[in-house]
């Protein structure tokens, strides 16, 4: 049975080698050499690594694979949270990495034909030498791809202003499990014809179709850009603060960061790199941004919002940058979370929850964390003004038990206050199980029907958001 199996192996490594040309197929050596993912020490296990250059070829490899029963795993850049991308030693890791020609920009319609393996990075600095804006972005813009963005849906520091992936995707192209191109390129802002078959694809971390080329909506580039860290006395006064800031800025707010006072403590002090532009010690900072169109204008709104800002005592101390440098200084503080694994054994999470119910849900966490796992730590920040917390809580050992705490401990409030298990991260393997808590009955029915119909042999991304 085993030289069967190996024959049959050699068989079908030796056809997805044809398939996919010189240097399409990685076996053996060449996969361990790679991580499993962001932050993973984990050697990748999958079978080989699918390198297809062209839509013509992720079709071919999803065909033989249907028909050979091999599981295929959509991968991007590798740098997901929830093991969305994480293949097994039976299972085929189907790679975009060469699939990243130059974005096409049309100026004049202000879109971006963009191959799924381009990373985020490469697409903003594409669309800005055409003084357009590509408005997401996020800390791993240098090597997250846009085909990965669109199958998690990604949100990210702007969509207070530009709302998520979904809102920026006009149309795109995607590989059904047995090899069926779905080309559903609109160019278009409207297009009410009939069901909007793309919306499919985004957010469903490639378990119903792996996404090949997308159509992008673009943003005129921004003449200002305005960027405060300013401090807070306490969690109420955000609040106030995000309605004051937003009204005061007349729809220019494009980001509301909030970091709580150990998050912003860790990443200003050494070993980091960052320097602290505010003393420690107040309870919450907050990155507040307006893009603009009017460079003078535009300044004097802002300084004219951090001044109502202060009457109103919402903010106890603030730093203004007023040059590009101090501009990229002050998000990189926001952007440094990988100074956060230094605390040690890390769990990471991403909840939306209503802005209201924050204050309340924060501490109880910690509470419950103090009180049923001494000596964790739970550190706080996110995208306030778009009800989405991170909360990543280190101790000095995570194992299975911890880790059932742990989620128990973040996840179970959430129904009752209407919150999300997943705010941008997607559900992946790690979430899977805790699903039910953010969608009905019906609702998962419908998703099971919906890749049953799409993916009636389950050989995409099996076992990832659906058991």
């Amino acid at each position: 049975m085993a030289a069967t199996d190996g024959r049959r192996l050699n068989r079908q490594t030796d056809r997805l080698a044809e398939l996919l040309g010189p240097g399409g197929l990685l076996t053996g050596a060449d996969v361990v050499l790679r991580a499993e993912g962001w932050g993973a020490p984990t050697p990748c296990q999958a079978l080989a690594i699918a390198r297809p250059a062209t839509t013509a070829q992720v079709s071919a490899v999803l065909s033989f694979c249907q028909t050979e029963n091999i599981a295929v795993v959509p991968y991007g850049g590798g740098t997901g949270l929830v093991q969305g991308a994480v293949a097994g030693p039976d299972e085929l890791l189907l790679s975009l990495e060469r699939m990243r020609r130059t974005p096409e920009i049309d100026p004049v319609a202000r879109i971006a034909t963009v191959d799924a393996g381009v990373t985020l990075q490469d697409l903003q600095q594409t669309a800005d030498a055409d003084d357009l804006l590509f408005p997401l972005d996020l800390g791993a813009r240098g090597s997250a791809t846009i085909g990965g963005n669109v199958s998690t849906n990604a949100g990210g520091n702007r969509v207070i202003r530009f709302g998520m992936m979904r809102e920026m995707v006009l149309g795109l192209e995607a590989v059904l499990a047995d090899g069926t191109v779905v080309s559903s390129m609109n160019r278009m802002l409207k297009n009410n014809a009939g069901y909007d078959l793309k919306q499919l694809f985004i957010g469903s971390e490639g378990t119903l179709g792996v996404v090949t080329r997308i159509i992008l909506r673009l943003r005129e580039k921004p003449v200002s850009q305005n960027l405060a860290l300013v401090a807070a006395p306490g969690f109420p006064a955000i609040l106030r603060m995000l309605k004051l800031a937003d009204r005061a800025l007349g729809g220019q707010l494009s980001a509301f960061e909030v970091m709580w006072r150990e998050f912003y403590e860790i990443v200003t002090t050494p070993p980091a790199r960052n320097a602290p532009p505010l003393a420690h010690g107040a309870p919450c900072y907050v990155l507040i941004e307006s893009l603009g169109g009017n460079e003078s204008a535009d300044r004097q709104r802002f300084e004219e919002m951090l001044g109502v800002l202060f009457d109103e005592r919402t903010v106890t101390d603030a730093v203004i940058a007023d040059s590009r440098n101090r501009i990229d200084a002050l998000w990189a503080i926001r952007d440094s979370v990988e100074e956060l694994l230094h605390l040690g054994p890390t769990l990471m999470f991403d909840v939306s929850l209503p802005i209201t119910a924050m204050e309340s849900y924060v501490h109880d966490v910690r509470a419950q964390l103090d009180g049923r796992l001494a000596g964790s730590r739970c550190v706080v920040w996110g995208h306030v003004g778009d009800s989405n917390l991170h909360l990543w809580i280190s101790h000095t050992v995570v194992n299975a038990e911890i880790r059932d705490c742990v989620e128990s401990i973040v996840y179970g409030p959430l129904r009752d206050i209407g919150g999300s298990i997943s705010a941008e991260h997607g559900i992946g393997v790690e979430k899977r199980r805790y699903l039910g808590l953010s969608r009905s009955g019906v609702e998962i029915a419908m998703m099971r029907a919906l890749k049953s119909t799409l993916d009636p042999r389950g050989i995409l991304n099996p076992g990832k958001v659906l058991d």
